[in-house]
């Protein structure tokens, strides 16, 4: 049986595959951020997190793999030196995609791929707490409220009467 057997292919050959995938992880790895098509983004989160989690477990041997597979050794210097230390908290989840429309001139779909710093927790949703509904309060300023209305509805009658009242003192 073929179950779990589709990877993303780019419509390219193997070997063209492998050397574009080490390309766009050698850009990754050094600028943190790189803007290409959703597809490709994609296919490069599962290979970057591999080598991302060779480089947290440091060994020679790993180190040797990740040389493989990334095919730039100062990349692979920076990333097991450097950066393995910030994913060394972090279970996976070391990239994030972010779609970002389409190209102008094949319409295809671009998406901004980044690794993820170290002090950002944003993958993990924390629930903000409810605001309690104050319930008596309320019911107090209701009263409270039509009383004022009540107030200003009669001054304003007065201030009309006083008006006329004055009036008719000068007028005598």
């Amino acid at each position: 049986m073929r179950h779990r057997k589709h990877r993303n292919q780019l419509g390219v050959k193997k070997e063209h595959r492998e050397a574009l995938l080490a390309n766009l992880s050698t850009a990754l790895i050094q600028h943190g951020r790189i803007k290409t098509t959703l597809k490709k983004a994609k296919a490069l989160r599962p290979f970057v997190e591999k080598v991302i989690t060779l480089a947290k477990k440091g060994t020679l041997h790993d180190r040797r793999i990740a040389i493989s597979r990334v095919r730039d050794v100062g990349a692979v210097h920076e990333l097991f030196d450097e950066k393995a230390e910030q994913f060394a908290d972090r279970n996976g989840g070391y990239t994030r995609i972010y779609k970002i429309g389409t190209r102008r001139g094949d319409a295809a779909e671009m998406a901004l791929i980044e690794l993820i710093d170290a002090d950002d927790e944003g993958y993990a949703k924390k629930s903000k707490p409810k605001a309690k509904k104050a319930e008596k309060p309320a019911a107090e300023e209701a009263p409270v409220v039509e009383a004022e209305v009540a107030e200003v509805e009669a001054a304003t009658e007065e201030a009309p009467k006083a008006e006329k009242t004055k009036q008719e003192d000068e007028a005598k």
